[in-house]
C-alpha cells in the first residue's frame, strides 16, 4: 500500500479569499478539517493528518493572513465574523457537512464560533488548548492570574509588534515556545525552517487577529474584555466535542476548564499531564489516537 503524502492546493472561496491548504487521504473519504493557531501554520498538523489518512480526508488550511493565503490589510478583516465566513466557505467547498473539525489556539476561537452558529456543518468538534469564549471572558474579567498570563496579547497589539518580533531572526518570537511550555526535542532545525518560512511571509495578518479581538486583558487605556457580555445562546455548543488539554499550558491554565460543561453539554474532557500549549508538536501520537477514537464514535454526519 502506498503511504499517504501531503498535497498542497489553493481553495478559492466565493467571497474573494484564497486559502493555501495542506491535505492527505482519500478524496472520497469523510472529511476532517484542521485549524492552526499563532504563531503557527497548517504544517503543524502534518503528522496527525498522515496518521488519520487511512480513514479520513484531512484538510488543513492556512488561515487568512498566514503563509500564502490572502492577507487583507485592514484590522477589521480579521474579526470573528470574517474568519467564520472563510471556514464556512471552505467546508462548503469540501462537500458540507464534514465529519469533524479539529482546532488549536486561534483556530479554536474560529471553531467554537462556527460550532455555535452553524453546527449543521460539522459532525463532531475537537478542541486542543483553545479557551471557550465564555470561560475565557470570565477569567479575563475576574482572575488577575489569567490577566497576567494573557498580557502578551496586548504586546502583540502594538503597532510596532511586527518589527519587534522579526528583529534578529525573530529573537522575540522563538521564546513563545519556551514561555508557553517546556520546549523538548520537537523544535528541530527543520521545524524552525518551516516556522521561519511562514513568518517571512508576513506577521501583520497573524497579529491582526489580536488587534481585532476584544477578548484580551483590560488595561487603563482599553477596557477590552470588561465591555463584553455573552448570552448563553451565543456561546453554547451543541455538537459532540472532545476537549484535549495540555495541563502545563502557561498562557491558558486549566482554570479555563472550570464550568465548561455548562457551555458544551456533549463534552468529553481529556487532560494531558506534562503536555503544554504546544501539545500538537509534543504528543502527535496521543493527539492522533484521541482524535481517531472521537471521530470513530461518530454516527452519520447530519444532513
Amino acid at each position: 500500500m502506498t503511504s499517504p503524502a501531503i498535497e498542497t492546493y489553493f481553495a478559492d472561496l466565493p467571497h474573494g479569499i484564497r486559502l493555501s491548504c495542506r491535505a492527505c487521504g482519500p478524496r472520497d473519504a469523510p472529511v476532517l478539517v484542521f485549524l492552526h493557531g499563532f504563531p503557527e501554520a497548517a504544517f503543524i498538523w502534518d503528522d496527525v493528518m498522515l496518521s488519520l489518512a487511512d480513514r479520513w480526508r484531512c484538510v488543513a488550511p492556512n488561515l487568512r493572513g498566514y503563509e500564502a493565503s490572502s492577507k487583507p490589510t485592514e484590522v477589521e478583516a480579521y474579526r470573528a465574523k470574517h474568519l467564520v465566513q472563510d471556514l464556512v466557505a471552505l467546508i462548503e467547498s469540501l462537500g458540507a457537512p464534514v465529519a469533524g473539525l479539529v482546532a488549536h489556539d486561534w483556530g479554536g476561537a474560529v471553531a467554537w464560533n462556527l460550532a455555535v452558529q452553524q453546527p449543521q456543518l460539522i459532525g463532531r468538534l475537537a478542541i486542543l488548548n483553545s479557551p471557550h469564549p465564555a470561560t475565557f471572558l470570565r477569567e479575563l474579567q475576574r482572575n488577575p492570574a489569567q490577566q497576567e498570563s494573557s498580557a502578551y496579547m496586548n504586546f502583540l497589539c502594538r503597532p510596532d509588534a511586527e518589527t519587534l518580533l522579526a528583529a534578529d531572526d525573530y529573537a522575540k518570537l522563538w521564546p513563545f515556545f519556551a514561555n508557553m511550555g517546556v520546549v523538548q526535542d520537537w523544535l528541530t532545525d527543520a521545524v524552525k525552517a518551516q516556522y521561519r518560512a511562514v513568518w517571512d511571509a508576513g506577521l501583520t495578518g497573524p497579529l491582526n487577529y489580536y488587534r481585532a479581538s476584544p477578548l484580551r486583558p483590560p488595561t487603563e487605556a482599553d477596557r477590552a474584555a470588561l465591555k463584553i457580555e455573552f448570552q448563553p445562546e451565543q456561546v453554547t455548543v451543541r455538537v459532540p466535542t472532545l476537549v484535549l488539554w495540555g495541563e502545563n499550558d502557561v498562557a491558558l491554565p486549566v482554570g479555563l476548564l472550570d464550568g465548561l460543561e455548562a457551555y458544551v453539554p456533549q463534552m468529553t474532557l481529556r487532560r494531558v499531564p506534562g503536555a503544554s500549549h504546544w501539545i500538537v508538536h509534543e504528543e502527535p501520537e496521543l493527539v492522533s489516537a484521541a482524535l481517531r477514537e472521537h471521530f470513530s464514535a461518530a454516527g452519520p454526519v447530519p444532513g
